[in-house]
């Protein structure tokens, strides 16, 4: 049985921790035409960071508790980078950068959102070299362990870049949190569950998941896409299938049976900016959500 975020944070540091989210200000190889053009077909102009700010690592953190503060009383926090690919940059900029939140007290880990294509020596060196203030989490946006899917999407990258950038980044002792999208296009429950079976048997053990429902946002290509399959709904060949809130926390608990006990589930659902969201609606119901997901999951984690 795998473990939750909130009870493994709560059992390393006696009370519940807060993640902030930061900009460390890098754009994206799949973005500029290093790699590609337009990014990932999913994400948006934000890069999936449309919760977070861009000024030094202390000011963001303080404006960032600011947000929070009237909901809770935390006292320690997790520093997370999220936004575009936040190893893709001069690697003492991003080092100054993360240091200066490591360094805080209130500042129990720096979590930093990548590209497994943006991990070469000089970025691991920096990473090694952050670990000597405090705990550092790679998290990588695998996403879908299928080559048709990963072109489809305008991912830019192989599995087989993600398995190296897997074994260089465990050979340091960094954790691990891969992220996967469930319900992109053309992908069936099988092959759902064989991406999450894949990462389950990974060796290392795969420290950490995060699991997200295909979230269709306007401006994106995928919203494009998608509003062109509707329009020729009756096409045998529209790959869309947005799930119901039902399929999807089904879906979620079989995936959750799948993992090994050393793996920590930091997300089960997507959390996406309201003012974007075109499908699934169901997800703007945060709450509803949640309930029905730790309903059918509360047999599946184990305490600790």
């Amino acid at each position: 049985m795998p473990q939750r975020l909130s009870s493994y944070l709560k059992k390393i540091y006696g009370e519940k921790v807060y993640r902030l989210s930061l900009s460390s200000g890098c754009s994206c190889p799949n973005r500029d035409g290093t790699v590609g053009t337009g990014g990932c077909t999913f994400c948006s102009e934000g890069g999936s960071g449309e919760f977070a700010s861009s000024f030094s690592a202390d000011k963001q953190i303080d404006e960032a508790k600011k947000l929070i503060s009237s909901k809770t009383n935390a006292k320690k926090y997790i520093a997370y980078f999220q936004s575009f690919t936040n190893t893709y940059g001069d690697p003492k900029r991003l080092l100054e950068l993360y240091k200066a939140a490591a360094l805080r007290n209130d500042i129990v880990a720096v979590s930093i959102g990548t590209r497994p294509d943006c991990l070469g020596k000089e970025i691991i060196d920096m990473l090694k070299e952050l670990q000597k203030y405090k705990p550092v989490w790679i998290e990588l946006g695998l996403q879908t362990i299928h080559e048709k899917t990963a072109v489809a999407v305008n991912r830019g990258y192989e599995l087989k870049v993600f398995e190296d950038a897997y074994k260089r980044l465990k050979e340091i002792g960094v954790t691990v949190i891969v992220h996967v999208i469930l319900g992109l296009p053309g992908e069936s429950r099988d092959d759902m569950l064989e991406t999450v079976r894949y990462l389950a048997n990974l060796y290392p053990v795969l420290d950490g998941i995060k699991i997200q429902n295909l979230q269709i946002l306007k401006g994106t290509v995928m919203y494009s896409q998608y509003m062109e399959s509707q329009r020729n709904s009756s096409d045998d060949k529209n790959e869309f299938h947005i799930m119901s809130m039902e399929e999807y926390t089904d879906l979620v608990a079989e995936c959750i049976a799948l993992l090994p006990e050393k793996t920590v589930v930091h997300r089960m659902q997507g959390d996406g900016p309201r003012k974007l969201l075109v499908e699934p609606l169901w997800s703007l119901d945060k709450k509803r959500v949640l309930n029905m997901l730790n309903l059918k999951t509360k047999d599946l984690f184990r305490e600790i």
